[in-house]
Formats: C-alpha cells, structure tokens, sequence
C-alpha cells in the first residue's frame, strides 16, 4: 500500500465543512472509477503537529504507484466533472506540503 499525503491550510477556515463535503466528492469519484483504494481527512488537533504542516492532513490510499498514477491523470486532464470536483478542493487550499510513503516491510522489501 502506497499512502499519498497532503497536508494544507484552507484559505478561509471558516469554510471547513465545505472543504470536507467538497474533498469527499473528489476523493469519492476517484475510489468509485477505481483511481485510488480509500482516502481519509483529519484535522490538526489544539494545535499539535509539526511546524511547517498545515491544519488538514489527507491521506489517499493506492494499492501500487500504477494505481496512483491513475488518480494523477483525472486531475490533470482537467476536464469535465473530474476538474470542477478537483477544482472545487483545490481552491479552497493553501500551504500545501505532499509527501509519498509505503507499507512497511512491504512486499517488495520484505523481512
């Protein structure tokens, strides 16, 4: 398992049920065409966390860098209802920091 994260500030921080109904949608489409395996949203809690990371922290879950790159393709197609989804999550953000990461041992590596 490949986990890709984001972490992110909003613009307007007041809008963070927008954002989560907004990423849900996104995220959704992408797991339902198969794109990507789960993904999950958390928020930074009393102010805990690293510095330089932002507030909301979302972690998408792909079986294989394949898969992953799927995901890459239907945002960077930027057309139809995969770009206003992606578009509507995108927006809403700022300070963004990704990092890639894997199971580990994982297959691959193994013990």
């Amino acid at each position: 398992m490949d986990c890709y994260h984001v972490w992110c500030d909003l613009r307007d921080s007041s809008r963070d049920l927008e954002f989560a109904d907004n990423l849900a949608t996104w995220l959704g489409l992408l797991q339902s065409e198969g794109r990507i395996a789960g993904w999950r949203l958390t928020r930074r809690k009393l102010g805990f966390g690293p510095a330089g990371l932002g507030e909301m922290h979302v972690t998408i879950e792909t079986d294989d860098l394949a898969q992953l790159d799927r995901a890459f393709e239907a945002a960077a197609r930027r057309a139809g209802d995969a770009e206003s989804r992606h578009s509507a999550v995108f927006s809403m953000v700022r300070n963004a920091v990704f990092s890639l990461e894997r199971d580990f041992p994982d297959p691959v590596r193994g013990r």
